[in-house]
């Protein structure tokens, strides 16, 4: 049996009409548990072996981090390891891509920042020093809606980009301002921008537009339904020289619209294309019977889906159980005594179920149930990986070596202690305001200064000197360790007494030692910090423990689990007050 023959094997009907229906514009809308990933997977292989198309030659989006790498590792099995599969990707992963081919139509360098939430509060906590602001006036996340709000057009790429100059009385633009000129300054890039960005280059140079439309033959969509008008543009003019645009999803399964989605994108898909053909996957291989019914009669009741009903050959399964508790307190209890009930029987293990709920602050009284009840859980979405004190203090470093910006100076010019206080940067600002070049440079340059050439400053500035000049030499994992052991870091989380915080470095060093085997070529510092801006806690596996996991149902997209408990379901919850208006 050859490859292809291979890759029909194992497909139902409608599956197989998706894999090789590959030319213009087709629209899939594949049910919960129908074998999408395996549809899109296979009918990516299937244009590589039956088509002769390159790889580098199409691109696969999807949205997240965790399912990209997923499809990855199945095509991978499919076409074989020496494959070019950098394309299947997330929106803001391929944007990067872009940017780092094509940034420098805007005059920004190719190693541009990507920041991150942490990023945008150090600049916060700047601009309100200098505007003498207090969270009283308003609170960072107040700010960081308007910025992104702002964004969602994109006008204010004419000030950073045309040097269009603008005035305000409005104290929350002023700031808005500040933050877009600390930004341009550092040459960095926060989520929204790299969209933004993206579009802005591709709208203003018509032969970047082509060569990236001549390069892309086929393009593949997945979860449509949470692509946003702005994403869904990109997408649009990228297929306009081959036309051969495929786009799976499922109206019924939105849970994004409040961050941008567009699920009507992927309803009204035949009407924006009228020759588009459409493919409706609608066997479940995942769940029983009874499951769906329940499901197929609630999801009836939605305004914006394409008509289509789940069904399955798998046996009936267990009834679906409501159990009504008088209060969240019983709620919780019961729930905790069910699990210990079944693992009890040892028909199961703690890993087995996972408790979902739509807030966050749901899981309170849960948790209380489960540690009564000697449960051991893990709670998925709390603070990410990346996210961690420790992390970002060692990336700071990596990122202030390689880039030299502000957001990591400020962040470890002092960690650990050097005894360089307020007032100290405060002097180093006025010169890098004043000559206009970075913090890092100002304290480099002017290292003599009386009031600059203290200890702490001068072993500092060594020390970042040292492997600006030896960084070309060290693997990234060996530069972690020399970093760590000469900056002071490892011994400074030693003496915190927080072994969590060294055992998650330890974390980040071996999947830095994976990537860094995964590769044939050697990992770059500048690629390695744009990519590791785009990661999120769900990359980082976390199999070893056998412990009930707990998450939102917007975390819990495209996991799987034998036994779930769906807590808090209580009007204005869950459904939501905004779904219900």
């Amino acid at each position: 049996m050859n490859n292809i023959d291979n890759l029909k094997k194992d497909l139902n009907k409608e599956q197989l009409e998706a894999v090789t229906e590959t030319e213009g514009f087709v629209r899939v809308i594949a049910g919960a548990g129908s074998g999408k990933t395996k549809a899109l997977t296979s009918r990516y292989a299937y244009i590589v072996e039956a088509l002769g198309i390159n790889s580098s030659n199409i691109l696969c989006v999807t949205f997240t981090n965790k399912a990209a790498q997923e499809m990855r590792k199945r095509v991978k099995r499919l076409v074989g390891e020496n494959s070019d599969l950098s394309y299947i990707t997330t929106y803001h992963g391929f944007c990067v891509r872009v940017l780092r081919e094509d940034i420098n139509k805007i005059k920004y360098p190719k190693n541009f920042i990507i920041m991150d939430v942490e990023d945008q509060k150090t600049v916060l906590r700047q601009v309100y020093n200098e505007l003498g602001l207090t969270s009283k006036v308003f609170t960072f996340k107040q700010v960081l809606r308007y910025i992104s709000k702002q964004k969602t057009s994109q006008e204010y790429l004419q000030y950073i980009l045309e040097s269009k100059k603008k005035e305000t009385d409005n104290e929350i633009e002023k700031v808005f301002i500040r933050y877009l000129e600390k930004q341009q300054r550092n040459f960095a890039l926060d989520f929204d921008d790299l969209l933004n960005f993206a579009l802005y280059i591709f709208v203003n140079n018509p032969d970047v537009l082509e060569k990236w439309q001549k390069r892309l033959h086929y393009i593949q969509v997945d979860e449509t339904q949470d692509s946003s008008q702005k994403q869904f543009i990109l997408i649009e003019m990228l297929s306009q020289i081959h036309k051969n645009l495929f786009v799976v999803g499922d109206p019924d399964q939105t849970i994004y619209e409040w961050r941008g989605a567009k699920p009507e994108i992927l309803v009204d898909f035949d009407k924006q294309f009228p020759d588009s053909k459409t493919i409706i996957m609608n066997q479940n291989y995942r769940s029983t019977p009874n499951i769906l019914n329940l499901g197929n009669h609630i999801i009836k009741n939605n305004k914006i889906r394409v008509d289509k009903d789940m069904f399955t050959q798998n046996p009936e399964g267990v009834e679906v159980v409501h159990f009504h508790g008088q209060n969240d307190y019983k709620e919780g209890l019961w729930v905790a005594n069910e699990i210990k009930k079944l693992v009890a029987d040892e028909t199961c293990k703690y890993s087995d179920f996972a408790i979902l709920y739509r807030a966050n602050h749901i899981s309170r009284s849960i948790e209380q149930s489960l540690i009564r009840e000697n449960i051991p859980y893990s709670v998925f979405g709390g603070i990410r990986f990346f996210e961690r004190k420790e992390i970002k203090d060692v990336l700071a470093y990596l990122r202030l070596i390689e880039f030299g910006d502000d957001f990591s100076f400020l962040r470890v010019v002092n960690t650990p202690s050097r005894s360089l206080g307020k007032k100290f940067i405060e002097n180093i600002a006025k010169i890098a305001e004043k000559e206009n070049i970075s913090l890092y440079s100002a304290l480099e340059e002017n290292i003599s200064q009386k009031d600059l050439s203290r200890k702490g400053a001068i072993e500092f500035i060594e020390l970042i000197e040292k492997y600006k000049k030896s960084k070309n030499d060290l693997i990234i994992s060996d530069l972690v360790k020399e970093i760590m052991d000469e900056s002071g870091l490892s011994a400074y989380y030693r003496t915190d007494g927080d072994t969590d915080r060294l055992d998650n470095i330890k974390e980040l060093q071996n999947s830095i030692i994976l990537l860094e085997t995964q590769d044939e070529e050697q990992i770059n510092l500048t690629e390695y910090l744009q990519e590791i801006a785009l990661y999120t806690n769900m990359d980082i596996e976390d199999d070893k423990n056998d412990r009930v996991k707990l998450m939102t149902i917007h975390t819990s997209k495209g996991l799987e689990f034998p036994f779930v408990f769906l807590c808090g379901f209580t009007e204005g919850v869950l459904p939501s007050a905004m779904s219900i208006k």
